[in-house]
């Protein structure tokens, strides 16, 4: 809810300046997952998570929320799913872990510690900051969820954003022969 403070241009001894309502240090929580198979678009998955402002309440999200993400990305995407997650320590956590390996349709692989140019993810806030919540002032915690999810159902129909994303890291997608289990993608580096 702080808004960010960015340069512009204005006549000479006149500074533009935007009131902000209610400043507040509540937050907004996003996971994210972009989905690529070989031969089909990719996609973007996604779920905000409001701060409710409580002292003793959560301000992020916990490997519970990551673990409903995880279901949702698999029912949207109709089959097995090969997650690779940053370290995170919500990633890690043994609920998380034990979750996946109960799942027959979830195999979670980890990036090497620190590599964030690496997820392809972290790239997809860049253009929705300076695109849909650049300028704004938002008045509400609600105006600023229905902007978020405006700027990502943009960003979703934009195929060659996403596969730009993935493109900046490097990293391709190569299909493996297919096991019992489900299909196997390598995430290989060009370097």
């Amino acid at each position: 809810m702080t808004p960010p403070q960015v340069r512009t241009w204005s006549q000479r001894g006149r500074t533009p300046v935007v009131r902000v309502r209610g400043r507040s240090r509540r937050r907004i929580s996003i996971a994210a997952l972009t989905c690529y198979k070989p031969g089909h678009r990719p996609r973007l998955i996604y779920r905000p998570r409001r701060d409710n402002g409580r002292r003793d309440g959560r301000k992020s999200f916990s490997r519970r929320g990551y673990r409903d993400l995880l279901i949702a990305a698999h029912q949207q995407l109709d089959g097995p799913i090969v997650p690779v997650r940053d370290n995170l320590n919500a990633h890690k956590a043994a609920g998380l872990r034990e979750f996946a390996e109960a799942k027959n349709w979830l195999t979670i692989y980890h990036l090497p510690p620190y590599a964030p140019g690496l997820n392809p993810v972290k790239e997809i806030w860049s253009p929705l900051r300076r695109g849909r919540l650049s300028h704004l002032a938002f008045s509400t915690p609600e105006h600023l969820v229905q902007r978020i999810r405006r700027g990502l159902r943009h960003i979703q129909y934009r195929s060659d954003l996403i596969d730009g994303r993935l493109a900046e890291t490097g990293l391709t997608i190569r299909p493996t022969q297919a096991t019992e289990r489900h299909h196997e993608f390598n995430l290989s580096s060009d370097h």
